[in-house]
Formats: C-alpha cells, sequence, structure tokens
C-alpha cells in the first residue's frame, strides 16, 4: 500500500484544522503557506472532503474551511479511503496460495485497524516523546 500526495496533504489540511478548531476559518493559503504546499493542490483536495461532510467552508473577507465534525469523530481512515480509495495492499489477492493470502490480509487488516483507530483529535494533539518509545532509562 502507497499513500500518495493526495492522502497525505488531504490529512495535513484536517489535522491544520483541527489545531485551529474554535479559532474561526482558516484559508488554504494559511495552510499551504505553514507547510509550504502548493495552494492549487490543497484546492483540489478540498472539495471531495467538503462533499464528504468532513470540512465546510465559510464565505466572506475572513472565511476559509472549518472542520464540519468533532476531530474525534474523524479518523485517519475516513480521510485515506476518501482520497486515496478502499485500502488493500495486493492486487488479486485471491490468486495467491493460502499462506500468502492470509499474511496479506493480516497486513491489510491491521494497517485499517491502525488507521480507523486514530482519530483527527489524535494527530492533531500528537507530541513527540524523548527518546525511544518514550521510555526513561535510569543507571
Amino acid at each position: 500500500m502507497k499513500i500518495s500526495t493526495k492522502g497525505r496533504y488531504g490529512l495535513t489540511i484536517v489535522i491544520e484544522l483541527a489545531k485551529r478548531t474554535g479559532q474561526g476559518p482558516t484559508s488554504l493559503k494559511t495552510i499551504a503557506k505553514t507547510h509550504d504546499l502548493s495552494e492549487h493542490y490543497l484546492e483540489q483536495l478540498i472539495s471531495p472532503l467538503r462533499n464528504a461532510g468532513i470540512v465546510r467552508s465559510v464565505r466572506g473577507a475572513y472565511g476559509g474551511y472549518i472542520l464540519a465534525q468533532e476531530p474525534s469523530e474523524i479518523t485517519a481512515g475516513d480521510v485515506i479511503r476518501l482520497l486515496e480509495g478502499p485500502i488493500s495492499l495486493v492486487e488479486g489477492m485471491e490468486n495467491e496460495e493460502p499462506a500468502k493470502r492470509d499474511l496479506w490480509g493480516r497486513i491489510r487488516d491491521s494497517v485499517k485497524d491502525v488507521l480507523d483507530s486514530t482519530t483527527i483529535e489524535d494527530l492533531a494533539n500528537y507530541k513527540e516523546t524523548e527518546g525511544p518509545a518514550g521510555y526513561m532509562f535510569y543507571i
């Protein structure tokens, strides 16, 4: 499975809007500048997000976009499936020998589980921990 810039940048939009929840609408120009992305490309991605009810547009001089749902109600899987399509690792899995078919299926299911259990709120509030896996070592 390979996530393209559509999925990655789409997540960027939604995470940035989640970080700014309660601060009013955010323009795509602001998001593009913050992350050094193409505003034109973000404009292409916002339409499916709006049509799916993930984001909402606000018109006017201080307009832009806000999340249409709570960040805790939107998963990374919602955004990735919307922009990338169904999650699959291997085309024609049914033609594989049983052991490999089972392996690909378990990997696919694990990826789905991670995407579907990770909310946009989790990603917006993510803080990098110090050291490997945030463990404290004493000598």
